[in-house]
């Protein structure tokens, strides 16, 4: 078992164990104390019966393979006198093989890793169906795995707007098998409308009053945080009854495995209409938040210290428990990117320790999960402050997500949250959206850095993405990381996912997810990475691409990938994967383009080069028309799932309206005059065509009349025009949009790369016979 050092000697901390239902105790030492994570994920685990577990185990491996006479290749034993968080792989004398796990989990983890390591089989957001060969046979191999990390987390608050949002129960199904096959084994469940609801009614406020409070259905993860109000709603009592019985279903297939889920407590955040019931309250105005209008923000705030908060709290999660059951451990976030009202250390601490006395009321045993974002790139947090908030509550009883380590860890600012145990998490994603990215060398090298980091108390691995199915590389490559008890040799990790992913060994595909690693992986800056570039940003001579590796190397990515096809059977089952990847590759090389034409466009608008701007302009249409013609040919990158989905969960006809309004504005003005605009682009077949295209055609052709006519461009006036005439307006339209995909991938993929790997030579491209790049980033 893994030491883990502490520096708090002799601290005791009382935990209610679920499997014997005793209140144990545990002592952390300096030197030869226990592995307080392995404690932690011990006692946070569901009381699910063995039997229980083995069958949710045995089920997922089904599904995933299919066929029922080769699920029964495998047996499966859940075991706690197994180390935490173990599994063992071996032979039987019949020749199947026994996957032995401490929970439902691992025996799920063990059965990934024989599918991965021993068959070159893997699975994928998009791919969870397994197509094993009809003379299967069963390699004879005994291994033995313990995490590295005690725990492994998944998902963010915002993950549950921008890709849950429309999930019924059978795409959470596939989700949940995916999260117990790489080894999940925390996660939470925010969804508490319905109570809410209740709550405010029993203490009195009117429907219209609560309605006001509560967002729209793409919105709810801002409004449950206190960020906004009411903005995009009303939410139907039907479709806040759904998402309660919707969780129920997920909790239930979730601790069927072993897993442990953290619920929703009372962060402090109501209806402004609150103070009308209790006047003689404290509240603070929480502050505007991106500048949405008073009609949407600004709600209150309970100060914590106040008997009210301390009774909303008491009534709200005594009804979450009792609908949810409970692994004792609870999150909320009152100042997720709202500032504190009070800029004092006696405030923060009293607070904090408010807050959490309000989770004991309700559970004795509760350990408070928080979001470290709070904290990130926030002057209002000084040493002081945090570590008045942090300490307040005994060490143990705050579990800390320290929710963008790749970039901006905060543990090391916090001197490893001042003994608070936290878990090194990997946010990469803003918002859902595309473009390929990530930082693989500091994800091998940090987890292992926040382990050994002097008096660290970290007890866990995370992936925190605020949107899935973009990607997917990164975080295969996180959760493997974060298993294993030591640093990964990437080179041979990317080649073996290439084998994986595409099932042959092939040097070509080896190379191209090298040259990937090396590229669009290797980011290491501390520039905000928000995916909107030039293609998905609102026109205007303000932007300033940039890049951190040369495009040649995803130019001779995507020929590799393409020179690959004849070497993946059409109907293997992976052949769908490569088309993804030709499309997204595609997608990529077309956005470095666009980076490249807008720069060089600028730099004719400036040297007032009217035939070369014209001409660059028509470059940037055609490969608008271009990216389109690629996205639609791949199933994952249509605009009309999303919009599809969104109205099939509409709980009525006259519901439609509201939700597919939700859909599309939460892609594109996010708010009701554009106040996150774009945020949360998406590159996606349908939005390129008719919002993404229109703007830059609106903007080049404005930009050339001012040319000929010789006066400055206008870009106030062309803000005005294109929000009224193109951005807003596109929330409230109802086009269908194709749910199915057009076109031939493979060959669309290779015309597309013959017609763009020559722009480099185009010499009416060219400015002094060279082409002007978007600025690289140097070294760190």
């Amino acid at each position: 078992m893994m030491q883990l050092t502490l520096t708090l000697a002799l601290a005791l901390l009382a935990v209610l164990c679920p499997q014997c239902g005793q209140a144990l105790e545990w002592k952390l030492n300096a030197d030869d104390g226990p592995d307080l994570g392995r404690q932690m994920a011990v006692h946070l685990a569901p009381n699910t019966p063995a039997k229980v577990q083995e069958a949710a185990a045995r089920a997922v491996i089904t599904r995933l393979i299919g066929l029922r006479s080769y699920s029964q290749l495998f047996q499966v034993a859940v075991s706690k006198e197994m180390a935490a968080r173990s599994f063992k792989i071996s032979m039987l004398d019949n020749g199947r093989i026994l996957l032995t796990g401490w929970d439902g989990v691992c025996v799920c983890k063990a059965f990934h890793y024989y599918l991965k390591n021993v068959l070159n089989k893997d699975v994928d957001w998009f791919k969870m169906r397994i197509e094993l060969p009809s003379n299967l046979q069963l390699s004879n191999v005994t291994i033995e795995s313990t995490s590295g990390s005690p725990i492994m987390y998944h998902q963010n608050v915002c993950t549950w707007s921008y890709s849950f949002a429309w999930w019924g129960f059978e795409q959470w199904r596939r989700h949940i098998d995916w999260m117990a096959l790489m080894g999940i084994s925390l996660t939470i469940a925010p969804v508490q409308e319905a109570i809410w609801t209740e709550v405010y009614t029993e203490m009195g406020l009117t429907q219209e009053e609560i309605d006001d409070h509560l967002a729209g259905p793409a919105f709810q993860a801002w409004q449950r945080m206190g960020n906004i109000r009411g903005w995009a709603g009303p939410l139907k009592p039907k479709w806040m009854h759904f998402q309660l019985l919707l969780q129920q279903e997920i909790l239930t297939a979730q601790r069927n495995l072993g897993m442990s889920v953290a619920l929703p407590a009372f962060a402090g955040h109501v209806p402004r209409a609150l103070k009308r019931l209790h006047p003689n309250s404290t509240f603070a105005e929480v502050q505007r938040w991106n500048s949405f209008p008073d009609r949407y923000c600004c709600g209150l705030f309970v100060e914590p210290t106040e008997p009210l908060f301390q009774e909303i709290a008491k009534s709200f999660l005594s009804r979450v428990v009792a609908t949810y059951g409970s692994n004792h451990i609870f999150f909320c976030d009152p100042f997720n990117e709202l500032e504190p009202p009070v800029a004092k250390p006696e405030y923060m601490r009293s607070t904090a320790a408010a807050i959490h006395e309000s989770m004991r009321e309700v559970d004795p045993q509760a350990i408070w999960l928080l979001q470290g974002w709070m904290f990130v790139k926030n002057p209002f947090w000084t040493t002081d402050m945090a570590k008045a908030f942090l300490t307040a509550v005994p060490r143990g009883r705050i579990l800390v997500l320290d929710l963008q380590s790749e970039q901006f860890p905060q543990y090391e600012l916090t001197q490893s949250y001042f003994g608070q145990p936290f878990i090194w998490c990997m946010l990469h994603n803003f918002g859902g959206t595309l473009g390929m990215f990530g930082s693989a060398k500091l994800i091998n090298s940090g987890i292992e850095n926040a382990r050994r980091m002097p008096n660290s108390s970290w007890v866990g691995t995370g992936i925190t993405p605020e949107g899935i199915n973009q990607n997917y590389v990164m975080y295969s490559l996180t959760i493997e990381r974060g298993w294993s008890s030591s640093s990964l040799d990437l080179d041979s990790w990317f080649r073996d996912f290439a084998l994986t992913r595409y099932g042959v060994q092939d040097e070509r595909l080896e190379q191209a997810w090298l040259l990937l690693k090396n590229s669009v992986y290797s980011f290491r800056g501390l520039q905000k990475m928000r995916g909107q570039y030039v293609v998905t940003r609102r026109p205007s001579f303000n932007q300033d691409p940039f890049t951190w590796y040369n495009s040649s190397d995803i130019l001779e990515a995507w020929h590799l990938l393409l020179s690959a096809r004849a070497i993946i059977p059409l109907e293997d089952d992976r052949y769908e994967m490569y088309e993804h990847d030709l499309v997204d590759i595609s997608r990529q090389y077309l956005q470095i383009s666009a980076d490249q034409l807008y720069v060089n466009l600028k730099s004719a608008y400036r040297k007032r080069q009217v035939t070369r701007f014209e001409y660059l302009s028509s470059k940037l249409l055609q490969l608008f028309d271009d990216m389109e013609l690629i996205l639609a040919s791949g199933r994952n990158f249509l605009l009309g799932n999303w919009l599809e989905q969104a109205k099939r969960v509409a709980p009525e006809p006259e519901d439609l309206s509201n939700f597919e309004f939700n859909a599309r504005n939460q892609i594109t003005a996010w708010g009701p005059d554009g106040q996150i605009l774009d945020y949360a682009c998406k590159q996606w077949s349908g939005l390129v065509r008719d919002y993404y295209r229109p703007r830059w055609r609106l903007f080049l052709e404005d930009v050339t009349v001012a040319l000929h006519s010789q006066r400055p461009f206008n870009g106030t006036a062309f803000k005005q025009k294109v929000s009224q005439n193109i951005e807003l307006p596109f929330s409230n339209k109802s086009d269908i949009y194709p749910v199915d995909p057009v076109g031939q991938t493979w060959f669309i993929s290779q015309n597309l790369f013959e017609t763009w790997k020559a722009l480099t030579r185009d010499s009416q491209f060219l400015h002094n016979n060279r082409l002007l790049v978007p600025k690289k980033l140097g070294a760190h």
